[in-house]
C-alpha cells in the first residue's frame, strides 16, 4: 500500500503547490521578472504608449538566419521585448525575416535606411565574413522607419556593444512607436533671421529632425526681425531651433523669445560668442577670431548661465586634423595632426542624451559658466572639457604652426579648470522682464513658465554639417580622417529629450549588468563539457534504473 503524501512535506510542497504553479504560469503567458536590474518589465510610460496605438502596427525584424551566438542573444531579447509589446496590445505584431533567404538586394535593404554590418565568423579555425543588417522596421499606416537595433559607438568591444544595444533597446523601440503612431507630429521652428547657418549646411539636421517631427523655417513676417505679428506662428512650434546667429537680437525680440519661452516653449541653442572659422585659417594659415556681441548677455544670466567669449582649447580631448605636411613624387602626403581646438565632447555621466553616443565634435567652441541662485532651475553639465584645458583670449591670432606644440603656452593663453561646452536646463523658469516695463508691450505677458526645458550649446557649429562640391555630407562626417563623431546623435536626443512628455528619455539610462562567459575557458574546455553533457543523462538515467531495480528487488524479492 502506497504511503500517503502529506501536504505540508517538501514532496507535497512540489507537487500541490509549485508545479500547479508553474502550469498555471505557462498557460496564462505570465512572467515574473526576477533580474536584479528588472531588465524584462516594461515601464510605465512604455504601457501608456503602447495601449495608445489604436491600428495595427507591425515591426518587421532583419534578425533571422545564421549569424554568431552573440546576435542571437540581441534576437532573443528583442523577440521578448515584442512579444510583450504585444500582449500590451495585440493591434502590435511582429514578424523575422532573414533578408538573405528571402533574396532581398543589398540595395533594396540600404533603400529602406539599412546599413549592412560585416562580422567575422570563427569556426574551426576558419574565418570567414557574415554580412547582417541588424534593423528593425516599424509599419504603421501606410508609413514605415528603419530602427538600427545595434548601438553605434567607436572605442568599445564587441561585448560591450552588444550590452548597450540592449540597455537601449526598449527606448528605440517604443520612441519609435509613439512618433509613428502619434496623431499629431510635434512641431520644430528653425528660426531664420540672425545670420544662421545656411540651408546646406544644416541639411543635415534638418534630415534627423523631420524623421520624428515636423521641422520647417521661422521668417519675420517683416522680414526684419520678430514682432508681436510672428507670435501666432511661435505658438504653434513646440520647440525653437536657433542655430549659430551671428547677427544682435533686439530688444523687442528677445522679450519675443522671453514670452514664447514663458508659455511653455522648448529651445535649443547653438551659440558662437568668438568669431573663428577654418576655411579662412586653411587659406591663409593664420586667422584673428574676435567676440560675437548678440545681445543676448542679460537673457541667459537670467537663466543663470553666461557663454564667455574665450576660445577653448583642450589639450587632451581633441579631433585631428588632416594636413599636407610633404610631398613624393608631385603627390602631396597627408598627415593626421591633434588640434586643440577642436576639442571632443565624450560623455563621463550618465545623462540619457549624451549615453552611448560617438564623441561629439565642437569646432572652436567657447565655453559656460554657470551661476547658482536661480530658484526651481536645475542645471545639468552634458559636455565639459578635460582636466587639461587652456583658454585663449580674444582678439587674438590662431595659427596651423600651433599644431606642432597643442600643450604649450601662447600669447594671451592660460591654463584653466575643464570648462563646459553644453548645458540643459529644467525647472519652472521666470521672465527676465517680470518687473521691467517692457512687460506691457506684450499681450497676455506672462511672468513664468510651466515646467519647461532648455538646451544651450557655446558652439555653433555643433550642428553644421560639412558641404562637398556643393553637395551636403552626413551630420558628424569627416571625410578627410574618416571618423563618424556623434554630432548627429547628440542633437537627436537633444531634441527627443526637449519634447518627450512621456518621460521616455530616462530609459536611456538603463544599465544592465554583464554576466559574460568566459570566453577563453569555453575554447580550452569544450570537448569535456560536450561528453559531460551527452553522458551525464544516461548516467542519471541507469543510476535512477539501478536503484529502482534495487528497490524492487529489495520489497518483493
Amino acid at each position: 500500500m502506497m504511503k500517503k503524501i502529506q501536504f505540508k512535506s517538501p514532496l507535497g510542497i512540489l507537487l500541490f503547490v509549485v508545479l500547479p504553479l508553474v502550469v498555471i504560469l505557462a498557460i496564462s503567458g505570465i512572467r515574473l521578472d526576477l533580474t536584479k536590474e528588472k531588465r524584462y518589465t516594461l515601464s510605465d510610460n512604455t504601457v501608456k504608449i503602447l495601449e495608445s496605438v489604436n491600428k495595427p502596427l507591425v515591426v518587421d525584424v532583419y534578425l533571422e538566419g545564421d549569424f554568431p551566438a552573440s546576435f542571437k542573444q540581441l534576437q532573443s531579447e528583442t523577440k521578448f521585448m515584442l512579444e510583450e509589446f504585444r500582449k500590451i496590445n495585440p493591434k502590435i505584431d511582429f514578424k523575422f525575416i532573414d533578408p538573405i533567404k528571402t533574396k532581398m538586394s543589398k540595395d533594396t535593404l540600404m533603400a529602406m535606411g539599412m546599413q549592412p554590418s560585416m562580422l567575422p565568423d570563427i569556426k574551426d579555425g576558419k574565418v570567414s565574413q557574415i554580412m547582417l543588417f541588424p534593423y528593425a522596421v516599424v509599419k504603421y499606416d501606410k508609413r514605415g522607419v528603419s530602427i538600427p537595433l545595434v548601438v553605434q559607438q567607436t572605442g568599445i568591444d564587441a561585448d560591450q556593444q552588444l550590452t548597450k544595444s540592449i540597455e537601449n533597446l526598449e527606448y528605440n523601440l517604443v520612441s519609435n512607436i509613439k512618433n509613428i503612431a502619434a496623431h499629431k507630429r510635434k512641431k520644430i521652428g528653425i528660426l531664420v533671421n540672425q545670420d544662421e547657418l545656411n540651408p546646406r549646411e544644416f541639411q543635415g539636421f534638418m534630415q534627423l529632425a523631420t524623421e520624428s517631427y515636423d521641422a520647417g523655417p521661422i521668417i519675420p513676417k517683416n522680414q526684419t526681425e520678430l514682432t508681436i505679428a510672428d507670435i501666432p506662428t511661435l505658438k504653434q512650434m513646440n520647440a525653437l531651433v536657433i542655430a549659430k546667429p551671428r547677427k544682435a537680437f533686439t530688444d523687442g525680440e528677445k522679450i519675443i523669445l522671453d514670452q514664447y519661452i514663458m508659455n511653455g516653449g522648448k529651445t535649443l541653442w547653438m551659440i558662437d560668442a568668438v568669431n573663428a572659422e577654418m576655411d579662412t585659417l586653411m587659406r591663409s594659415q593664420k586667422v584673428m577670431p574676435f567676440p560675437v556681441d548678440i545681445n543676448m548677455t542679460d537673457f541667459f544670466f537670467n537663466y543663470g548661465i553666461r557663454i564667455n567669449p574665450a576660445l577653448v582649447k583642450d589639450v587632451k580631448k581633441f579631433a585631428l586634423l588632416r594636413l599636407v605636411t610633404g610631398e613624393v613624387s608631385g603627390n602631396p602626403q597627408y598627415t593626421s595632426l591633434p588640434w586643440p581646438y577642436f576639442p571632443l565632447g565624450i560623455a563621463e555621466n550618465n545623462n540619457p542624451i549624451t549615453k552611448n553616443i560617438n564623441p561629439v565634435k565642437f569646432e572652436f567652441p567657447t565655453s559656460i559658466d554657470t551661476l547658482g541662485g536661480r530658484k526651481n532651475i536645475k542645471t545639468n553639465v552634458l559636455f565639459e572639457s578635460s582636466e587639461r584645458t587652456l583658454l585663449k583670449q580674444v582678439p587674438n591670432y590662431v595659427d596651423l604652426k600651433e599644431i606642432s606644440s597643442v600643450d604649450s603656452l601662447g600669447q594671451m593663453e592660460k591654463p584653466s579648470t575643464p570648462k563646459i561646452y553644453a548645458v540643459s536646463l529644467e525647472g519652472k523658469f521666470n521672465s527676465a522682464y517680470a518687473s521691467r516695463i517692457e512687460r506691457k508691450s506684450y499681450p497676455n505677458f506672462k511672468s513664468s513658465s510651466p515646467e519647461n526645458k532648455m538646451i544651450v550649446i557655446a558652439d555653433g557649429d555643433v550642428g553644421r554639417n560639412k558641404v562637398l562640391k556643393g553637395e551636403p555630407l552626413p551630420l558628424g562626417v569627416d571625410l578627410l580622417t574618416n571618423e563618424q563623431f556623434g554630432n548627429e546623435q547628440f542633437l537627436r536626443n537633444a531634441l527627443d529629450y526637449l519634447l518627450d512628455d512621456s518621460n521616455l528619455m530616462d530609459l536611456r539610462n538603463r544599465n544592465i549588468e554583464e554576466r559574460l562567459l568566459d570566453r577563453q575557458r569555453i575554447t580550452e574546455e569544450k570537448n569535456n563539457w560536450q561528453w559531460f553533457n551527452l553522458l551525464l543523462p544516461l548516467v542519471i538515467i541507469g543510476i535512477l534504473g539501478g536503484l529502482f531495480f534495487w528497490l524492487r528487488k529489495k520489497k518483493f524479492g
